[in-house]
């Protein structure tokens, strides 16, 4: 709480997930997925005793989603539709979570980068007119993750469900000019998952059987550190087999499929996407910096993000940079490695990150009304000024 008494809370919207807590939290209070389902063929159908209702949010369309049309608010890090994210933030507010009085409470909202102007009008208009907030505040989600990791410069490697972004960040400011956005994450890795398990004879409906595979994928998928070396294991002998028994009690085999997946992270070409990959795209983001900067950029990496969480993709990104450092920026030289220049670093609890920083900068500014845009401003000053205001809050 604040000196006031108000209750502090940090909302993390995601692609795929939504992290809600308090800013006392060591971790998300409430973790859901971001979903909104409309039932495919009206009816009072139960599934598992769940009846099915007009609109179903959150982990209720999870449970019953064969039954439901999905939709997804947000898209790339971005909220895209308004109307179905207000449902959401109504399930959550209210008495079956959180059960909060928006008017005695403050809320810090993070921001995806390359967010529009437009969507931080329309966050205020959401939270202090719509939900009636006392205050409200934003800040970016990169710099967030610096601060859960106790540095303010670095770059931060954040893949979530839905995009990956690659973004700088100097002395706390966002280098908004050099962030990469990559369309490829968790979502589509669980998609071209799918494609291959049907190569190997497999068939999942790609959406009442979405969570199954995720599931599969979150269990059994890693990547390769030497992607030649794991195709010929593969394909040579059965140390990559795996078994995974299905809910309806069948049981199916991995093999390649385990690191083919998430390799499309490293080779978006295997979408059929003609663009960079994320070693790639960390390498142009850190050399499109100031030079004074590349340096400790090369040392301060930090992955974020649940889709950073498979085994081996760490250690594959930072041998892939160090090929990229030697050919491109030492050009060959044999008496300079890159072995000391580049630094991964990877959090235990990265799949949270943004939500720890979150909590740890609410905390900071809590009782410091210039970082918060209250409802009375909004009433008083209007929305163009109190946009004026969380750009200053929140620089772009």
């Amino acid at each position: 709480m604040d000196a006031q008494g108000r209750k502090v809370i940090v909302c993390d919207n995601g692609t795929g997930y939504i992290k809600c807590g308090y800013c006392t939290s060591n971790f998300p209070d409430f973790v859901f997925p971001c979903m909104v389902g409309r039932p495919l063929i009206r009816s009072r159908a139960k599934v598992n005793n769940i009846e099915v209702q007009d609109i179903m949010v959150c982990d209720e369309a999870q449970k019953v989603r064969q039954m439901l049309d999905i939709n997804y608010p947000v898209e790339n890090g971005i909220v895209t539709n308004w109307e179905d994210m207000k449902h959401i933030y109504t399930y959550l507010f209210g008495p079956k979570k959180m059960n909060i009085e928006p008017d005695k409470a403050k809320i810090l909202l993070t921001e995806a980068p390359l967010n529009p102007i437009k969507n931080r009008a329309k966050m205020l208009e959401v939270m202090l007119d719509g939900f009636g907030f006392h205050e409200c505040s934003l800040a970016y989600q990169a710099i967030l993750t610096l601060y859960a990791q106790g540095i303010l410069t670095g770059v931060v490697v954040d893949i979530g469900d839905g995009v990956t972004h690659v973004c700088p960040v100097i002395d706390g400011f966002c280098l908004q000019n050099s962030i990469a956005r990559l369309n490829i994450a968790g979502r589509d890795i669980t998609r071209y998952l799918i494609r291959l398990l049907l190569l190997r004879g497999y068939v999942f409906n790609q959406t009442a059987d979405f969570d199954t595979v995720q599931q599969i994928k979150e269990k059994l998928c890693y990547v390769a550190h030497d992607l030649d070396q794991e195709r010929h294991l593969a394909l040579d002998t059965t140390v990559l087999v795996e078994s995974y028994t299905l809910p309806d009690g069948r049981t199916i085999k991995l093999s390649g499929e385990r690191f083919e997946a998430p390799e499309v992270l490293f080779r978006p070409s295997l979408l059929g996407m003609e663009v960079s990959g994320v070693a790639e795209q960390v390498f142009k983001v850190i050399n499109s910096a100031p030079m004074d900067d590349r340096r400790k950029l090369y040392k301060q990496i930090v992955l974020s993000g649940g889709t950073t969480m498979y085994p081996g993709f760490g250690t594959r990104l930072e041998r892939e940079l160090e090929k990229l450092y030697e050919e491109r920026v030492l050009k060959g030289q044999t008496d300079k490695s890159a072995k000391n220049v580049i630094c991964i670093e990877a959090p235990p609890r990265r799949k949270n990150m943004v939500f720890l920083g979150g909590a740890v900068y609410a905390n900071l500014v809590k009782d410091t009304p210039s970082q918060w845009i209250s409802r009375r401003d909004y009433q008083e000053q209007g929305i163009e000024r109190c946009v004026q205001r969380l750009n200053q809050i929140c620089p772009r």
